[in-house]
């Protein structure tokens, strides 16, 4: 009896790392002194100019995403999610990614899906302009389902102290601008998977008129990265407030960044929902509510802005060719969001 044996292939797993190497490489920016391979990455922050550098951080994974992944048996898409979800959150604290970390598990290690993930981490990382420093693959027999694996990221982020968004300086008249998401992201997708595959008895390769491509592609869409967005927009002005949309929606992530005593009233139908979610309460019959708190609705990313940063803030996001919404007003009241018609 040996290890191999027993389920678990030790020179696969080296051999898969030493491919992995290249694609992580690839990701390198300053600052990066030892990544893939060894025990530990090591990142030099003495190469960042701040006077008071404050390190960010999130950890997050795909959630049941990953279901569609597995079914469609395409695996690229979801490492873009992974350190979408991470870089998204670190992002709203000002902060500039550095390095992601990622973890794979599985119950038989299969290298071709295996190096899929790993590309698409290293896009995503690409995209977020961080470093892929290390990660860890975990071969578990029996654990797992057969052909299934689970991911987790770790985000590391680093911003000035005194540019971090204050939620004391949020005040009523505040406006709130709302940049658009790719589609679900990487949340509610055991509600969609429920109300489109198994009450909807809907096929992943089935055409969607109103989609304009198949469910599964709709379903494998990647997570949008607003880093360079955000960052671009935090150099040229002041963001009191930045929420980062998901499980929860907008009723459970925009009140997170709001100080007591303001309420955000977001206005219905001043932005376009994406055609995906018209889909899903149609077929699972879901009321209002329920759709709020489980779903973005198309929005991925909530600015909270003085009034008077509204002329400058929409040149720049007319430069960037960056569409956005003005979707409402931060108002007295009990820290809460209220829509209104």
């Amino acid at each position: 009896m040996n290890y191999k044996k027993a389920g678990v292939d030790i020179s696969a797993a080296d051999r898969l790392v030493r491919r992995i190497q290249p694609l992580a490489r690839a990701t390198a920016r300053p600052g990066l002194l030892a990544g893939v391979g060894g025990f530990s990455g090591l990142f030099d922050l003495a190469r960042r100019k701040y006077r008071r550098p404050v390190l960010v951080s999130s950890t997050d994974g795909v959630g049941t995403k990953l279901e569609s992944a597995f079914l469609m048996e395409i695996h690229d898409t979801v490492g873009i999610d992974l350190v979408a979800m991470g870089v998204n959150d670190i992002v709203t604290q000002g902060a500039e990614p550095l390095f992601f970390l990622d973890y794979f598990a599985t119950g038989k290690l299969r290298p071709a899906v295996t190096l899929q993930v790993i590309r698409g981490i290293a896009a995503g990382c690409r995209l977020a302009g961080c470093t892929l420093i290390g990660g860890e693959t975990a071969e578990m027999p029996s654990f797992y389902k057969n052909g299934e694996y689970d991911l987790a990221g770790f985000a590391v982020g680093i911003v000035e102290k005194e540019t971090i968004p204050r939620a004391a300086s949020i005040a009523a008249g505040d406006i709130l601008l709302g940049l658009p998401s790719s589609g679900l992201h990487s949340n509610g997708y055991s509600l969609a998977r429920a109300v489109l595959l198994e009450k909807g008895r809907l096929g992943l390769g089935k055409r969607i008129a109103e989609l304009g491509r198949t469910l599964g592609e709709e379903l494998l869409e990647p997570t949008r990265i607003y880093v360079n967005i955000v960052r671009y927009l935090l150099k040229r002005h002041r963001l009191k407030g930045i929420a980062h949309i998901t499980g929860g929606g907008i009723p459970g992530n925009l009140p997170r960044v709001l100080p007591g005593g303001c309420q955000a009233w977001v206005r219905r139908g001043d932005w376009p929902v994406p055609p995906v979610f018209e889909l899903i309460r149609r077929c699972g019959k879901i009321g209002q509510a329920e759709m709020d708190r489980t779903f973005n609705n198309g929005l991925g990313m909530i600015l909270v802005v003085a009034e008077k940063e509204m002329a400058g803030l929409e040149r720049s996001l007319r430069r960037l060719d960056e569409r956005y919404y003005v979707i409402g007003e931060i108002r007295k009241g009990e820290r809460r969001v209220r829509f209104v018609s």
